[in-house]
């Protein structure tokens, strides 16, 4: 099965500002929401270690959608697929232990079996009919690409309810997605003050209401009958969105098609399952093959791809238990420094490369990127280096073949202390959240706006553990890696001062 593949900026335009979110190396997941375990009222139990956001505020401004434990919505979805082409399932919807409801085996499944078989007529795509067939028309005449086309769909057909095909779908998502989107800013700024998650919330908070601005301004606006503003406003647009940060796919076999496809995101995610989506042209339906076998009654999982724990919160709004996820990594800050005699050219470099500072780059428990120990060198280099700026910086890009033998070793120790120090520093930033995050004053009088904080507050310390474990790790290699050197160095003196006295 192919895996999920990475948001192409051909999708998006220029006038557009979710180009930019192609810088945020967003993977599309090949998978559902991940669902809250949480019932209103009721206090969260954290099945598993994994903990999920459960909104306790008012309800959204959404009249459409669900709460996240309803099965009854649910089933009628399973109803109108049936009756709509999809064949008889192996699985049935069910209330679960990880998900609060899930998809489970109601027969044994072996390992290497085909399931689901969705049709593509079942499955959402930029391709597909709108029921308000003008309003789809006045959207294809402003040529706008796939993702703003298929949230405009979505709050389109649910705005209809009972005369959209796909009523009984959008019945059963979910009223308020659980992803950073629905952060308020104090809220990333207090919890989320040591990740770099923070940041690309923040961003991709601005993205999607620049693109509604963007629509509003460019079509919605001189079409108000098509798209009156309280249907298609701010709010409804981050619904949407948040359905296709953590819904969407891309199918490789169906040309790359991006699509939403019901039932198959009522799957649960589990870090060591290693199953995808994808089009099968032999039984031209989309499905997914287990990579383990399943008893009657027990829950089937899909991956969402390798992704973080950051990724998974900032899209799906929950945290795997630490040290589940070996895909989880965290992003580590570099930035040239201000005082450096050569600032400006190699910030030059940097820039004609793509680049920035401060510039990010992945740290896993296993080790960092060629291109971080590149974007080192080139912030430790001394003038003398000038004219391996250039290189060092193309080697931050990811831009060379030659990367992987990048060898200066004459600056390699001030290029490891360099990242210990950024390590460290970003090690104490964790450290004091999660030592003063026992004693937060969360200000709240509303117990439901307590239950949320509380929830919050236990996700970001869920991914500042996480995340600090990755660079305690880092920190304790990078140490022996410098340990090494100047011991080495030390002996070359020794023996050298040795000969010296023998030579004497």
């Amino acid at each position: 099965m192919a895996k999920a593949c990475l948001l192409q900026s051909t999708l998006l335009p220029a006038y557009s500002p979710l180009h930019k979110l192609r810088n945020q190396n967003i993977t599309l997941s090949f998978s559902p929401l991940p669902l809250s375990r949480c019932r209103p009222g009721i206090h969260c139990s954290v099945s598993a270690g994994e903990t999920t956001i459960q909104s306790m505020e008012e309800a959204p401004k959404i009249s459409w959608g669900c709460e996240i434990d309803s099965l009854e919505n649910a089933t009628s979805l399973q109803n109108w697929l049936s009756d709509s082409g999809l064949p008889p399932q192996k699985m049935a919807i069910d209330r679960v232990d990880i998900g609060e409801r899930g998809l489970v085996a109601s027969q044994n499944l072996r390992k290497g079996e085909k399931l689901l078989f969705v049709p593509p007529s079942l499955v959402i795509s930029a391709d597909s009919e709108w029921t308000n067939a003008e309003a789809g028309e006045v959207m294809k005449r402003y040529d706008v690409p796939d993702w703003p086309l298929l949230a405009t769909y979505l709050i389109s057909e649910a705005s209809l309810q009972k005369s959209s095909r796909w009523f009984n779908y959008i019945s059963a998502l979910p009223r308020q997605p659980y992803s950073l989107l629905y952060w308020t800013r104090t809220e990333l700024d207090m919890y989320l003050e040591a990740s770099q998650i923070r940041e690309r919330a923040i961003e991709r908070i601005t993205n999607v209401v620049g693109t509604y601005e963007d629509l509003r301004s460019r079509i919605f606006s001189k079409h108000p009958q098509l798209f009156p503003k309280e249907v298609f406003n701010d709010e409804t647009f981050k619904w949407s969105f948040g359905i296709l940060f953590s819904r969407l796919v891309r199918l490789p076999s169906m040309d790359g098609r991006f699509a939403l496809v019901p039932w198959a995101d009522m799957l649960n995610h589990n870090c060591e399952v290693e199953t995808f989506l994808d089009y099968d042209k032999s039984s031209k339906g989309v499905v997914f093959t287990t990579d383990r076998p399943y008893q009657p009654g027990e829950q089937v999982f899909i991956s969402y791809g390798n992704k973080s724990n950051g990724e998974l919160l900032l899209s799906y709004g929950f945290v795997p238990r630490e040290g589940t996820n070996p895909s989880d990594s965290v992003e580590l800050a570099l930035s040239l420094r201000k005082n450096d005699k050569c600032y400006e050219e190699k910030l030059d470099a940097l820039k004609k490369h793509g680049l920035s500072t401060p510039q990010c780059f992945p740290v896993r428990i296993t080790g960092w990127p060629m291109e971080l120990m590149a974007y080192a060198y080139l912030v430790v280099s001394p003038p003398d280096m000038r004219n391996n700026f250039e290189e060092m910086a193309k080697a931050a890009s990811n831009k060379t073949s030659t990367k992987n033998d990048l060898k200066y070793p004459e600056i390699e120790e001030d290029a490891l202390q360099f990242i210990l120090d950024s390590c460290e520093t970003s090690i104490s930033k964790y450290s004091r959240f999660l030592k003063e995050s026992g004693s937060m004053d969360l200000d709240i009088t509303s117990p439901k706006q307590l239950n949320r904080k509380a929830f919050l507050k236990q996700l970001a310390v869920d991914l500042s553990t996480s995340e600090r474990r990755i660079l305690y790790r880092a920190q304790y290699i990078l140490r022996r890696r410098l340990r090494d050197i100047r011991s080495g160095e030390l002996k070359a003196l020794r023996l050298f001062s040795g000969l010296r006295n023998f030579f004497k």
